[in-house]
């Protein structure tokens, strides 16, 4: 119902409301919405692990240790 596009920088490339929302409960948008930034950001942290995990596969790192410093 609510779709948010996020770069990997966290900026928000787009918004995409379902337009039967805008006659619904203002609250009810409210919450989809920053539920719908939320997910997004979640999806790019998890991705940005992902991408370092396979950047940092070949390097013995000591345990604990965390990029970017």
């Amino acid at each position: 119902m609510v779709k948010v596009i996020m770069l990997g920088n966290r900026d928000i490339k787009s918004v995409k409301i379902d337009p039967v929302l805008i006659s619904d409960d203002l609250t009810m948008l409210e919450d989809l919405v920053a539920a719908a930034v939320n997910d997004a950001s979640r999806k790019v942290e998890e991705l940005s692990k992902e991408k370092l995990a396979g950047m940092t596969a070949g390097l013995d790192l000591p345990d604990g240790f965390k990029l970017p410093f």
